[in-house]
């Protein structure tokens, strides 16, 4: 039988003792900075500040938020040295970027201990949701310059898991007769699509030997969640990682996503008042490496700006046993946008889509835009993949898109009623959406006012 928890002692450690192991790391990792980092140790020096002055949580405000763009101004070609590279090139294991999909990518260094950290964390989360010896776990994620791959197959080393490492979703049925893995990690469309293939190729999903779906890299809704546990016949747990070093996941109970407290330090912040938000109440992602005295770390970061938006759903004891906070399933702010004074975003858009009765219609693969029809009006254009384009029942798939994405927008349904948003509806053959067709994360909804 597999254990409930991989590191117990501190994954069920009471409250106030791990606020008290946290605020030891912090004044660690800060007066670490200071003396390794190249860009800390020219703050604090511009800034006539001693290190020892950070000590708690709420200090770490006194410090600068740190963007993707600041990391890129302290980086080749801006400058001559990588100002956030916090340990000697002797003690860095790898190097790795982002995808740099708007310029130059960010660097990040990695020493083996910040593997074993970042291992860590899927480790638990894996352990939480069930998996262990003998699980046989299919990897949908890239092996290339992204770190989450890499990071999940060491946590699999380390709690005897086996590791499938395929790369994409793409792979033949046969790997799933022959090797008769448990679970999948991968994208909610990966698996969708996954399925679709499956059953055109007479398999049921259902029957195969899988029994737990991991969904990582992208924020998405309840609804689509269902939908692909209903399609599966098993569980799909939520994993929300980044090169930065998030990597929280949801345990059995999926009542929000744990943070490893002791190992990355998670704030939600308000950029327009420049503090911390209260518990429940939704704001910018930042995070702190918090290492513990002695460790080193390849790229250290205090207070950087993830551009991901969340909310602490609670501090206290889940019914796992775990006393480590809980978050609310992130989204990402660039696939968010304002209409009139209400935030819309790629989740609100899936929440229509995946209404219960829409998918007897649909593939689930879509595209959106926003755009601006004047007088005041706005347009959501709507394109949406059909599995029999002549048999799709137009009207029930709008009304119940406009219940879903609307549920918790009342002002947009407002605006809608009032002809100041409409929504274009278009309707397509099974593999023509575009959105699908280019590598990398596809583009799901655009503003084009």
């Amino acid at each position: 039988m597999n254990p409930i928890y991989y590191n117990p002692m501190i994954e069920t450690i009471n409250r106030g003792e791990l606020d008290a192991i946290i605020e030891e790391k912090i004044s660690y990792t800060v007066k670490y900075a200071a003396e390794k980092s190249p860009f800390y140790r020219k703050w604090f020096e511009h800034h006539n500040m001693s290190p020892s002055s950070i000590k708690s949580h709420e200090d770490l405000l006194e410090l600068p938020i740190v963007s993707g763009e600041l990391i890129k101004n302290n980086q080749p070609p801006k400058t001559n040295n990588f100002n956030f590279l916090s340990s000697d090139w002797s003690d860095i294991f790898t190097v790795h970027e982002t995808s740099g999909t708007s310029g130059t990518p960010k660097s990040f260094f990695f020493t083996w201990q910040d593997w074993m950290r970042y291992a860590e964390k899927y480790s638990r989360s894996f352990t939480s949701q069930g998996f262990g010896k003998a699980d046989r776990i299919i990897m949908c994620a890239s092996y290339g310059m992204n770190i989450g791959a890499k990071t999940m197959t060491l946590a699999a080393r380390d709690l005897g898991m086996t590791i499938i490492p395929e790369g994409k979703c793409t792979f033949p049925s046969r790997i799933i007769k022959s090797y008769q893995p448990t679970g999948i990690v991968a994208s909610v469309f990966k698996l969708l699509r996954l399925a679709r293939r499956l059953g055109q190729e007479g398999i049921d999903p259902k029957k195969t030997s899988i029994q737990k779906l991991v969904v990582g890299g992208e924020s998405f809704a309840d609804e689509s969640r269902k939908y692909l546990e209903e399609i599966w016949g098993c569980p799909v747990y939520n994993t929300y990682g980044s090169t930065e070093g998030t990597m929280c996941g949801e345990c059995n109970i999926k009542n929000g996503l744990h943070v490893s407290e002791d190992l990355v330090h998670l704030d939600v912040y308000d950029p327009e008042s420049g503090e911390y938000v209260k518990d429940g109440e939704c704001g910018r992602i930042i995070l702190t490496t918090l290492l513990s005295p002695g460790e080193k770390c390849g790229t250290l970061l205090i207070n950087y700006d993830t551009e991901d938006t969340t909310a602490v759903l609670a501090r206290d004891k889940c019914a796992c046993g775990r006393t480590h906070m809980r978050i609310m399933n992130p989204e990402r702010e660039a696939e968010t946008f304002w209409i009139a004074n209400t935030p819309f975003s790629r989740v609100d858009v899936e929440r229509g889509i995946f209404q219960r009765e829409n998918m007897d219609y649909l593939t689930g693969e879509y595209e959106s835009f926003l755009y601006d029809k004047g007088n005041g009006i706005t347009s959501l254009k709507l394109i949406l993949e059909c599995l029999n384009k002549r048999l799709c029942d137009r009207e029930l798939v709008e009304d119940n898109f406009l219940k879903g994405a609307f549920e918790y927008k009342p002002s947009l349904r407002e605006m809608y009623n009032k002809g100041k948003l409409v929504l274009d509806l278009d309707l397509v053959k099974a593999g023509e959406i575009e959105a699908r067709k280019p590598k990398g994360r596809p583009v799901r909804i655009a503003d084009y006012r």
